[in-house]
């Protein structure tokens, strides 16, 4: 990487308390204009890094560079025009509004007196308008919300006018609603900005989605660092978490937990983006999942593989093979109720009718999505052995009733 884009760099760092390290030979660079996440377990040592990329510890070993320049060797003021550190810690100073603790990110532009001047004021504006927190300026800094303190918090950072943002688990204790809102205005930040944003996150499902690299952090090591699509694997994540019985799927970009079986087994024939909703269901539920024959590009396979089931993947694209279809027989045989996903029917795919045929005629109870549309097979005189749904809740419920062996 060419050194002189690096905002920030670590070359064979080591980072620790007093004498015990907690991380060795660290080697990372941000670039201006990136997301990065840090992820790990607890304890790992992220925030040891992030404090120690922030100056506030120092570095036990190796060096630590912002723009070329020794970390340490920089004036405060200096280093506080290009770095913004916002931490876990959170101290509320009484009677403060919100402008003023966002004004407080001017200090560094401000020269000894201290005093914001018009062009100050706007850039304190303007950063609360980034955040959208323009409904909070007048506040009580001790009145505000989680959500809306992590706003505040970003805004005063972003005050300082830096080219690099070091968060600590800045979704910490955030709902649903303002952790989306708070990486989506992270996010936008290194796009319309070229801010390099550093953040330390538990949720490696957000980090996939929103991160230009991540690091990996285990075991006194970086384990990995690049592009999250070439980092985040499943086999990987699962290392990196010590995960049991759950799956991160890297096409999915999500957890799935394990199939915990403790009903009946389900044989269900669905596919083309049909059945994932079901097999997630099904799974919550304690039922055993085999799948009829999906397509190895069929999204459906990618659920059905993170939740365990049990699947049966046809490897060509110009139908089922023979193969695969006396497979399923054996598999459906076994299985307590046949479930039809309602997928829509393509060439491709003409076998799994053929499998909903053999269960009829093997008179297995038939759940259907279908209503009956569109499926030939479904002939006035067995609509008495197939029972209909148009949602997967409902339909669960009906394989509930069916009182399926434990």
């Amino acid at each position: 990487m060419n050194q002189a884009l690096a905002v920030l760099s670590a070359k064979d760092l080591c980072v620790g308390y007093g004498e015990k390290a907690v991380l060795e030979n660290v080697r990372l660079e941000f670039v201006k204009g990136e997301f990065i996440s840090l992820l790990g377990p607890n304890g790992a040592g992220k925030t040891t890094l992030l404090r120690t990329l922030s100056r506030h510890l120092a570095p036990l070993g190796g060096e630590v560079l912002l723009g070329g320049a020794d970390l340490g060797k920089i004036v405060q003021q200096d280093l506080a025009k290009t770095m913004s550190v916002v931490l876990t810690e959170k101290v509320v100073p009484p009677l403060l509004r919100v402008f003023d603790f966002v004004a407080m990110g001017r200090y560094p532009h401000t020269g000894w007196r201290g005093r914001l001047t018009e062009k100050d004021d706007q850039v304190v504006m303007e950063a609360v308008a980034m955040v959208q927190a323009e409904a909070l300026l007048y506040r009580d800094l001790d009145t505000l919300s989680d959500g809306e303190r992590q706003k505040v918090d970003v805004a005063r950072a972003l005050a300082q006018q830096p080219e690099i943002i070091l968060l600590d688990e800045p979704t910490m204790h955030l709902d649903l609603k303002h952790r989306m809102e708070l990486m989506s205005i992270l996010r936008r930040l290194c796009r319309e900005k070229g801010i390099c944003v550093v953040a330390s996150l538990h949720d490696v499902e957000i980090a996939a989605k929103i991160s230009d690299k991540v690091a990996l952090v285990k075991d006194g090591e970086i384990r990995a660092f690049g592009p999250p699509e070439d980092v985040l694997l499943d086999d990987t994540v699962a290392d990196l978490y010590d995960f049991r019985n759950v799956r991160f799927s890297r096409v999915l970009g999500t957890i799935e937990m394990e199939n915990w079986v403790d009903r009946g087994r389900v044989f269900v024939v669905g596919g083309m983006g049909s059945s994932s909703v079901l097999y997630r269901l099904l799974s919550k539920k304690g039922y055993g999942i085999v799948t009829g024959v999906l397509h190895r590009n069929d999204i459906d396979l990618h659920v059905a593989r993170s939740l365990g089931a049990a699947c049966l993947v046809e490897a060509h694209l110009d139908g089922i093979s023979q193969e695969n279809m006396e497979k399923a027989r054996v598999e459906m045989k076994d299985c307590d109720c046949v479930i039809d996903t309602g997928f829509e029917l393509e060439t491709i795919n003409a076998g799994n009718l053929d499998l909903l045929k053999d269960a009829v005629s093997m008179g297995k109870p038939v759940l259907s999505m279908r209503n009956g549309s569109g499926r030939e097979l479904y002939t006035p005189g067995e609509y008495g052995a197939i029972k209909f749904s148009t949602s997967e809740s409902n339909l669960v419920e009906m394989v509930k009733c069916l009182s399926l062996p434990i």
